[in-house]
């Protein structure tokens, strides 16, 4: 099994306000389907902004063992030059996936409706994840699936080619059970169908059309969205500027909140309305985010972030919001720490299934560094300081999980003693220049 580098802890302490402009690296969403949509057409996809994150640079590895030619040039853009859809070759090796759930899943789908087999490997973290959604109907599209014990890595797909087209309503929001599905169906006769009763973020249906699949979206009369797409698909090459990744910027949105005297601005941020949920939460608890020079780029829509620091007040979170906001909630806990009042969470069982049980770990590292938490079966309620600072003064375990690490570094900025994260390396999946851009603003 792959090994994580040694632990790297670090201690996070009282900050001054925070000042500045910063851009947060590209959306991870974006970048995975990038180069897999860029692996499947025919010539040369030209990416500017890829993230490169130990988790894109997974979804490279495996396109490339599956016959793409992927290069980084001088200046930091990457060139991808395409195999066509089902000209996936056998990959010679295990694909191995480290941290990333979001490759592991739609790579299955990729592989299903090919000729090839291909073996998932990742590291503890990602093993212990259940893949059984995707394995459900991607099976029923003809894939034959081995997985381990519980439906998870290492685990094999044999695709089936040609794969049989499957009209698939979710019984979960997941994007990436969708994405697998899509995917599948692009080397499949037919339509392929994903009903959606909840939406989610909906940046495989936008590359999809980008790169010229024939995909279409209905809203039926109970408000599920209806997925269609042809196969078999022929898809033309692209030009792709990736946004920066809203999930990123949402900690230093966070930090300028809490940290008396903050203003930052944050560039180029992504503002999908499938994905940028948390910026009308953190609005609605009092906090002042200005949306500037709004735009869009590549079909995704784009502005720059001015955030100042703000009282917050607790609010009762929508649970209907959380699809759009699902891997900013250990941040958002760490705002809502800070607020005025009580803040409720609830409809996230979701956040119990990914890189750590992020309900469990967030309730018990916030109860160690002085905030008052109780935690329930679907989410977390906390009454918050009122912005007086956290007691701080623990370690937290941040069980080899990005957001877990990056969450409780932002709340060591406003503890009154020293907030130590056992180990930081695990950002580099996410955001390897996350510590760098912190102290660029003045931590």
């Amino acid at each position: 099994m792959p090994q994580h580098p040694p632990p790297r802890p670090r201690s996070f302490t009282a900050s001054p306000p925070l000042r500045g402009s910063i851009a947060v690296p590209g959306d991870k969403s974006i970048s995975h389907r990038a180069l897999m949509l860029g692996a499947l057409a025919v010539g040369e996809t030209r990416i500017s902004g890829l993230l490169e994150g130990h988790d894109v640079l997974a979804t490279a590895a495996a396109m490339r063992a599956m016959g793409a030619d992927i290069a980084r040039g001088d200046g930091g853009d990457w060139s991808v030059h395409g195999v066509g859809v089902g000209g996936l070759m056998h990959p010679a090796e295990a694909l191995d996936m480290g941290n990333s759930g979001t490759s592991t899943r739609l790579l299955m789908g990729l592989v299903a409706s090919h000729p090839v087999t291909a073996t998932f490997i990742g590291d503890a973290s990602l093993s212990g994840r259940p893949m059984g959604r995707v394995i459900d109907p991607l099976s029923q599209m003809g894939a034959d699936i081995t997985a381990s014990p519980g439906g998870r890595l290492p685990l094999m797909v044999r695709g089936l080619c040609p794969a049989v087209p499957l009209s698939y309503r979710l019984p979960m929001a997941s994007a990436q059970v969708k994405s697998a599905v899509l995917l599948a169906g692009l080397n499949t006769p037919g339509i392929t169908e994903v009903i959606e009763p909840v939406p989610t973020r909906d940046h495989s249906e936008r590359m999809l059309r980008g790169f010229g699949a024939d995909l279409s979206v209905e809203i039926a009369a109970d408000g599920a969205r209806h997925i269609r797409l042809s196969g078999e698909a022929e898809l033309r090459p692209q030009i792709i500027t990736v946004p920066g990744d809203p999930s990123s910027a949402a900690f230093f949105i966070v930090a300028a909140l809490i940290v008396p005297g903050s203003a930052v601005t944050i560039t180029n941020v992504g503002i999908n309305p499938t994905r940028a949920g948390l910026i009308g939460v953190l609005q609605a608890m009092g906090g002042d985010i200005m949306l500037t020079n709004e735009r869009e780029v590549g079909g995704e829509p784009v502005a720059d972030l001015l955030v100042r620091h703000s009282p917050l007040r607790g609010i009762e979170v929508d649970p209907a919001v959380a699809p759009s906001m699902i891997d900013e909630f250990p941040i958002l806990f760490i705002a809502a720490a800070l607020a005025e009042g009580r803040t409720v969470t609830r409809g996230l069982d979701e956040l119990r299934v990914k890189e750590s049980d992020r309900i469990a770990v967030m309730a018990k590292g916030l109860s160690a560094i002085g905030a008052r938490v109780s935690e329930t079966a679907d989410g977390l309620t906390i009454d918050g300081s009122g912005g007086a600072p956290l007691a701080g003064g623990a370690t937290i375990a941040g069980h080899l999980d990005h957001r877990i690490c990056m969450s409780f570094a932002i709340a060591g900025l406003i503890s009154s003693s020293a907030v130590t994260v056992d180990d930081m390396a695990p950002v580099a999946t996410s955001f390897p220049t996350f510590e760098d851009l912190l102290g660029s603003l003045g931590h």
